[in-house]
């Protein structure tokens, strides 16, 4: 191991330390679980209050029960706050996201004639109230809610509320305010952590309750999250930020130090990996490293150092590009860079990753703020089962059916006989003579 970095030669680790690589911040929860708990409790009983004492206990801000709703007057005044150029970069990145999650949305309803007279298809309506969650322990976070409040406005959802911890002076980060009025939301509550998913799960004075809730954040908001999932639904799962960047040889090492430094400057609670089976790729990011902390801010150079020199972090040195993708498929990441002058030859043989940003020139900061697909991505090996937060998030599906009198007596015959076999009796006279009878009057 190296105080710069951690450097894992996967051929000389036995599976114990291989599956020690794969873990997460957030796989255990437990202990977090059992801290949330009062705190959704307390919610639960004590509603505003509870919200104004957490935020000033645990988010250190000066905020009271009277304040916890954003108003037109603090929307107003972001934009007076927040430079015109970050104003301009913000709209630049909600019509991208806009235009991707547009035409990713589906058809309000399909319908297919399954057989002569009968049609069977979908209908999409969207949920009726999403909270949308945007964290900000470790910065300010617009591009959250640029990427939660877009597709859900092109979700069309009636009642759309952002919840975000409260700033030192009980306000909230001004781009926030101006890139949820952008995106189409101006209700917005100052409350973060577990309380705020108490508060959208149980409705307090102020807070509306919602059917749902979405977007990333820390183990404490993930173990609420899981704590109230049989009282609201609480969408996929997005924890602490992770990476992994996967390097062929062809692309510089400096390169991939500085990709490597994206993610994990996030927080000491993220995960980020460099894979390669290039020693000179690995050796070239390690003497890169001190040059690129040298241009971030101290805070942040903290959190990297953190992650890079911890138990989630490094540089895994691979004995092939086949074993680089078996690491990769295996650790399921949230966000992948395949830095390489011909990454579609990669791309295939990789089926687990929520995110895969190809070539030198898609680092996640591009993906992260302006390219248009979602950067609310399921952790901690979710990307398994999960995709990445999209419109359909924001919809619900039903089925639709419709079957003609012609085409009724062959569909009927058929499910009767079905009825009879599992010993359905009120199945089998729905579809009877009786109904027959009954229809003819």
């Amino acid at each position: 191991m190296s105080d710069i970095c951690n450097l894992h030669e996967l051929a000389t680790l036995d599976a114990e330390a291989r599956a020690a690589l794969l873990k997460r911040s957030e796989t255990d929860l437990s202990a977090f679980i059992d801290k949330v708990r009062p705190i959704v409790e307390a919610v639960r009983t004590e509603g505003d209050a509870a919200l104004a004492r957490f935020g000033r206990d645990l988010d250190k801000a000066e905020i009271t029960a009277d304040r916890l709703k954003v108003t037109e007057e603090e929307f107003d005044a972001a934009f007076k706050a927040v430079e015109p150029e970050v104003i301009s970069s913000i709209r630049f990145g909600i019509s991208n996201i806009r235009s991707f999650h547009e035409e990713q949305a589906p058809e309000p309803m399909w319908l297919k004639e399954v057989r002569p007279g009968a049609f069977a298809g979908d209908r999409f309506t969207p949920i009726q109230s999403v909270a949308l969650y945007v964290p900000r322990g470790k910065g300010a976070f617009p591009s959250v809610t640029m990427m939660t409040a877009v597709p859900a406005s092109v979700a069309k959802v009636p009642d759309i509320a952002i919840l975000t911890p409260p700033t030192a002076d009980g306000g909230v980060d001004a781009a926030t305010l101006v890139a949820a009025r952008l995106a189409g939301v101006e209700t917005v509550y100052k409350s973060g952590g577990a309380q705020a998913v108490a508060a959208v799960a149980y409705g307090t004075e102020t807070v509306g309750k919602a059917l749902k809730i979405v977007g990333p954040g820390s183990p404490w908001l993930v173990a609420a999250k899981r704590l109230l999932s049989g009282i609201i639904d609480t969408g996929l799962p997005a924890g602490p930020s992770e990476a992994i960047i996967f390097a062929d040889g062809t692309v510089n090492g400096a390169v991939a130090a500085l990709d490597l430094l994206i993610e994990a400057e996030h927080g000491p609670d993220s995960s980020a990996y460099l894979v390669t089976h290039s020693r000179e790729v690995a050796e070239a990011a390690l003497k890169a490293l001190p040059e690129h902390w040298g241009r971030m801010t101290e805070q942040r150079v903290a959190f990297s150092k953190a992650v890079l020199t911890g138990k989630s972090g490094g540089i895994v040195l691979t004995s092939s590009v086949e074993e680089s993708i078996d690491f990769i498929n295996a650790y399921a990441p949230e966000h992948l860079e395949i830095l390489s002058t011909d990454p579609f030859a990669h791309l295939g043989r990789i089926t687990e990753a929520a995110e895969v940003l190809m070539g030198p020139h898609t680092p996640v900061t591009i993906a992260n703020f302006v390219l248009g697909p979602n950067a609310v991505l399921p952790t901690s090996r979710w990307a398994r089962s999960y995709g990445p937060l999209s419109v359909t998030d924001f919809l619900k599906r039903s089925s639709i059916g419709y079957v003609t009198a012609s085409a009724y007596p062959e569909f009927a015959d058929h499910a009767r006989r079905l009825a009879r076999y599992e010993g359905f009796s009120s199945h089998e006279n729905a579809v009877s003579e009786i109904r027959d009878q009954l229809l003819k009057g």
